[in-house]
């Protein structure tokens, strides 16, 4: 069971997890918090739960997470500031807050792949899914998803990415309230961050790529382009080299050729 007075210990944030809602279970975080009904409408509020009924990532893809061994939870984001311009990069800052977390906590080494998965040892520990709510052109609620492998030590089914936990490459039980207050308490800084220095986030997330400068393969649908990844853009869209020439990447899966 998730203690939440110990959490709260831990927690060093001023708006981020202020608003903490703690569900056993629930259909998924995301939509719960975009609930067109609006039954939260705090900036920051974060919902975690033990048990999706139809938790999701990208694509609608389906999440699977063993009741009370992760860490499930949504962040919601209401200061337009942060999405105003260039909302990809909050895919970024969350990314890189769950990988600074994992690094400082146990010192492991992560990696992060293109666009919104955290890794270790070329395993996928993390993945992230923003969703939002707009009125015409402008963007009223937006959501942060984020599925962490944390005690859970057995996975079934297929994969694009072979999964890993915490509790796998390390050997030991891991305190969940800890690592969630962590994760906080780095997004919460590197929000303001993304705001004043957007460079820095796409740097440091540059820096923990390994498919950099390496020729992969993009899926999309039905459809598959190749090429070299040359490069993230100033929004965070990949560039791919393909031919000698350069096309900006929106969504799809990466792999190495």
């Amino acid at each position: 069971m998730f203690d939440i007075e110990k959490f709260d210990i831990k927690l060093g944030t001023e708006q981020i997890g202020r608003n903490f809602i703690y569900a056993e279970e629930v259909t998924s975080t995301n939509d719960l918090i975009l609930n067109e009904r609006k039954l939260y409408n705090q900036h920051g509020t974060v919902l975690l739960t033990e048990n999706q009924t139809a938790g999701k990532g990208r694509l609608n893809r389906p999440w699977y997470s063993a009741t009370e061994l992760n860490l499930t939870f949504s962040i919601l984001i209401l200061d337009a500031k942060y999405f105003r311009k260039k909302i990809n990069i909050l895919n970024f800052t969350i990314a890189l807050a769950v990988a600074m977390s994992i690094e400082n906590l146990f010192q492991l080494k992560t990696e992060l792949k293109w666009p919104n998965d955290v890794l270790i040892s070329n395993k996928k520990i993390a993945g992230v899914l923003l969703e939002s709510v707009s009125s015409g052109n402008r963007i009223e609620r937006l959501v942060i998803g984020i599925g962490l492998n944390v005690n859970q030590t057995t996975f079934q089914g297929k994969f694009n990415v072979e999964p890993t936990s915490l509790r796998r490459e390390l050997r030991q039980n891991i305190e969940r309230e800890k690592l969630l207050a962590e994760i906080l308490n780095s997004f919460e800084e590197l929000m303001e961050t993304s705001v004043s220095k957007p460079k820095f986030i796409l740097d440091e997330w540059r820096s923990r790529c390994r498919l950099l400068g390496e020729r992969i393969t993009i899926s999309e649908n039905d459809k598959t382009k190749h090429g070299i990844f040359e490069d993230i853009d100033d929004e965070g869209f990949l560039i791919l080299k393909s031919n000698g020439a350069l096309e900006t990447i929106h969504f799809g899966d990466v792999s190495i050729l």
